[in-house]
């Protein structure tokens, strides 16, 4: 069987760069094909050699610095990839990269981090936060915006089975497409974040300073809880904000991003982590659990999928119902009464459902039945799975 993987485009080694590693790793002889490639020569061990494919995208005057800027050609360059040759088509998708031509000898997979939040139930949000809520840019936006809507509403009618990284954007793939979609979470590098042996103490966030991860909301809940330390770790436009919610509380401090082993050292020794943005799924959360960390998040999103208790996971995590101050102290109460119960062994059996060997069980299964649907054999186990 002949495979392609179509991914949006590689910058960075990120959340979805992730996600494709583990897509290699079940397809290690797929080709690969991007809108454009400018991954930095230390980010691309996970590509295992791989060539990319490009689009005519990638030849385009100041690309390197303003690839999104062409985010109007994107439904037109990703349509060109020629794809004639393969049986199976799997994509990697938060903004266009589900709109691949394929034909009815072809099965399309199709792993939807989010629809294009920006474009559909986030347009008005993504216009303010960008001061584009006046002005003839604004109108031009507006309107680039709309038939991206039609496109991406129209090219999900090739795709065979959409695959959701949770069940929060499997309805959000319900209600933009009209498609039901299979949960497959993301894979989270478990065997990275370990428990500490030492004594926990104080409260951690780690966080981009960025408008809907609400990290103001917290340190202000902290500074009307003067007995509680709270750690804030992170950098973004929302920076002075968050200085200015801390009003120099002594009980919070504020630290810039730190190297990768303070950080774990960090989610170690933390009592709780605390999230207070509705998340499409939440991988630091998980990271934070399998350290033995329990976690206090607002409880929308993703946050659903990783703390509902089941036979083989307790819930090792408090969800507050509303992004207040109020509800954040009331949750930080509820928290000190149940924390003898969220214990790191706890947290640790529950971050193991999100596993990257979880992840490629769970994603061949669902490539496998879309196959038999089709009337396609299995792909055969192998080892590297």
């Amino acid at each position: 069987m002949k495979v392609a993987v179509v991914h949006e485009w590689l910058e960075h080694y990120a959340g979805s760069e992730r996600v494709l590693a583990q897509i290699l790793r079940c397809f290690p002889q797929a080709d690969v094909f991007a809108i454009v490639d400018f991954l930095p020569e230390d980010e691309r061990s996970f590509l295992k050699g791989h060539k990319i494919t490009t689009s005519f995208i990638q030849k385009l005057p100041f690309v390197r610095k303003h690839f999104r800027n062409y985010l109007q050609l994107m439904p037109l360059a990703v349509e060109q990839f020629d794809l004639t040759s393969y049986d199976l088509v799997i994509s990697s998708n938060h903004a266009v990269a589900k709109g691949v031509l394929t034909g009815p000898k072809q099965v399309h997979v199709s792993y939807v981090h989010s629809p294009m939040r920006y474009a559909w139930d986030l347009q008005a949000q993504y216009l303010r936060e960008s001061g584009l809520e006046y002005g003839m840019k604004s109108l031009y936006v507006r309107w680039l915006l709309h038939k991206m809507r039609l496109w991406d509403a129209n090219s999900a009618n090739g795709v065979d089975q959409f695959l959701a990284n949770s069940s929060y954007i499997a309805r959000r793939i319900a209600k933009t497409y009209r498609r039901e979609a299979l949960v497959v979470p993301p894979p989270v590098a478990i065997d990275d974040f370990t428990p500490g042996q030492g004594a926990r103490d104080g409260f951690l966030v780690v966080s981009r300073f960025v408008p809907y991860k609400r990290v103001e909301l917290i340190v202000q809940a902290f500074r009307e809880m003067p007995q509680h330390k709270l750690t804030v770790i992170g950098a973004g436009t929302n920076a002075s904000l968050v200085v200015k919610a801390a009003d120099g509380a002594p009980n919070i401090t504020i630290l810039p991003p730190v190297p990768y082993a303070t950080l774990i050292e960090f989610m170690r020794s933390a009592r709780a982590m605390i999230f207070a943005a509705e998340e499409d799924f939440g991988i630091t959360m998980v990271e934070a659990q399998a350290c033995g960390t329990p976690v206090i998040a607002y409880g929308e999103g993703g946050a659903h999928d990783i703390f509902s208790s089941t036979s083989s996971a307790p819930c090792t995590g408090i969800l507050f119902e509303t992004q207040s101050v109020e509800s954040i102290v009331a949750a930080l109460d509820n928290f000190e009464t149940w924390e003898r119960h969220l214990t790191p062994a706890l947290c640790r059996i529950n971050a193991l459902r999100f596993s990257e060997a979880s992840f490629r069980k769970h994603f061949m299964d669902a490539v496998n039945m879309t196959l038999a649907t089709a009337g396609y054999g299995p792909v055969n186990d192998a080892p590297h799975w």
